[in-house]
């Protein structure tokens, strides 16, 4: 399954500014960049239902040329959920409530269906009176058309262009735009693979629409077409570990029991070479305690 929170936050940690910048360019006026920094996460308990949210991303900024600051509220949305409303209000509540800054909410959806439009507002009204009228800015990707952001040298574009309103004949050339706007951008391995890694999470394609992947590749400049083939290599390489690691995984399980999370990890972040090295020698181990010690030597 897609850990879609996990992906998105990494993104917009990332980019945070390049997402101010693509979407609320106004915002972008007040705010100092170099003041940006980011809360932990805020844990909230509805007693009433008996769940506990978290924010995903608060951010605390401060004006441009003042000392006083104020914080972001940016909350991303995988799924369809009903009175989402008014869980931004309650977390609009708290944060204003802890902090004592004002705070700017911002819902970020990236759900495939439905497309109807979702909400900014949460109002408390009687016959004669608004009580309460709570205003937030709602970025709903699949009503979005990603034609219009095929100029937007920002990299925040190549990767959620991978989630706005996409025909289906459509998805190969989005996914070959996507690149094309990465080899662009001039940005750094880790930050090129994250994004990538993202484009192809949400944009996996069948044979056919690969043959057309491909034909679409192939027009472009040859330095930009030199990029994505290298991005491209990279997915089929990623996909070979990936298959290894799943095999090396089930043989674990069977000779030392279930597999902690912690090891997982560790395990994922193994190259090919070391997968290799632990698929030889993965059979003389009796216990957890084996593999333990074969992953601190392996450092």
């Amino acid at each position: 399954m897609i850990d879609h929170d996990r992906l998105f936050k990494e993104l917009l940690t990332t980019f945070f500014w390049e997402f101010i910048e693509l979407f609320f360019p106004e915002i972008t006026v007040y705010l100092e960049r170099d003041s940006i920094s980011f809360l932990d996460k805020e844990v909230f308990t509805d007693v009433t239902a008996g769940e506990k949210y978290e924010t995903d991303l608060v951010v605390k900024a401060r004006f441009r040329g003042q000392e006083s600051f104020f914080l972001v509220h940016l909350e991303h949305q995988a799924y369809y959920q009903e009175a989402f409303d008014l869980r931004m209000y309650r977390y609009f509540a708290r944060l204003y409530e802890k902090y004592a800054l004002p705070v700017y909410p911002i819902a970020l959806f990236s759900y495939d269906s439905p497309k109807k439009t979702e909400p900014n507002l949460h109002q408390v009204a009687f016959p004669n009176k608004v009580v309460l009228q709570f205003n937030y800015d709602v970025i709903q990707l699949n009503r979005l058309n990603w034609r219009e952001y095929l100029q937007q040298q920002n990299p925040v574009a190549s990767a959620l262009m991978a989630k706005m309103n996409i025909a289906p004949q459509d998805r190969p050339r989005v996914k070959s735009e996507c690149l094309r706007l990465l080899a662009t951008l001039q940005l750094d391995p880790a930050r090129v693979q994250l994004i990538s890694g993202f484009i192809d999470t949400y944009l996996r394609l069948n044979a056919r629409e690969k043959e057309i992947f491909q034909t679409e590749i192939a027009q472009f400049e040859p330095i930009q077409q030199e990029v994505v083939m290298q991005i491209v290599t990279s997915w089929m390489e990623e996909g070979i570990q990936q298959g290894e690691l799943k095999v090396i995984q089930r043989l674990l399980t069977r000779r030392i029991g279930e597999i902690t999370p912690e090891l997982q990890e560790q395990l994922r972040r193994l190259s090919s070479t070391q997968l290799e090295d632990l698929a030889e020698v993965l059979l003389d181990f009796s216990s957890e305690a084996d593999l333990v010690a074969w992953l601190q030597q392996s450092q």
